[in-house]
């Protein structure tokens, strides 16, 4: 009979150790809280000095409710956030095929459908320890530097509804990671990818439905 392999439970710590036992953690986890810390920061300041509305794009300075731009502060460094994110989960599986230890795993756990389910479950828990990590760093300095500008940090409570989303899609960009290195073996071509697709075409098809949405509501009926 054919050995079943290591439990799920154990496949799951297997993979975690993958990660905690590199040097990539501490340095992920350090570029996601200070991209977090650096860009709320900045968006604060705009805003304590009413220039977050030009940055925006606005002739007449702050655009958008107190809640909505507070929101903006706290999500201003998500970009760079998901983007670690995506390179993580890709160097999760991406890095079993340049190093060969792929067939290693497969080896100790024939069932591959196991072996992929101990990834999604570990990077679900990576994610949203890096998410935690993001949103520390975003909302520590985006509030104290509000606060310093007599601004309220928390004006509502879709304040706390924007950040809980803001961790699932930090959490879900990890898989998506995980899918790019999936499809493409090559770690190297997976990250030029997935940061092109990431960073050019969504932001563009983002542009094009907004401008679709906006034509939709000017058009006469």
């Amino acid at each position: 009979m054919a050995t079943q392999g290591p439990s799920l439970g154990r496949q799951v710590r297997s993979e975690l150790l993958k990660l905690f036992t590199t040097r990539l953690w501490w340095g992920m986890a350090l570029g996601v809280l200070v991209a977090g810390a650096a860009f709320s920061t900045l968006f604060a300041v705009l805003y304590g000095t009413d220039n977050l509305g030009q940055v925006a794009g606005a002739e007449g300075g702050v655009i958008g409710d107190e809640t909505q731009v507070v929101n903006t502060v706290y999500t201003a460094g998500i970009g760079v956030g998901y983007l670690l994110l995506l390179t993580i989960g890709v160097i999760q599986i991406g890095s079993e095929y340049r190093h060969q230890t792929i067939t290693g795993t497969f080896l100790a756990t024939p069932r591959r459908v196991r072996v992929m389910l101990a990834k999604v479950v570990a990077l679900l828990i990576i994610g949203a320890g890096y998410a935690v990590v993001s949103m520390v760093g975003s909302v520590g300095f985006g509030a104290t530097t509000l606060a310093l500008f007599g601004k309220d940090p928390f004006p509502s409570g879709d304040i706390v509804r924007t950040l809980l989303l803001s961790l699932l899609v930090l959490g879900l960009w990890a898989l998506i990671g995980l899918g790019v290195g999936i499809l493409i073996r090559n770690q190297v071509a997976a990250l030029l990818i997935g940061v092109g697709v990431a960073w050019i075409v969504e932001p563009l098809l983002a542009f094009g439905l907004s401008f679709v949405e906006v034509a939709r509501d000017h058009v006469v009926p």
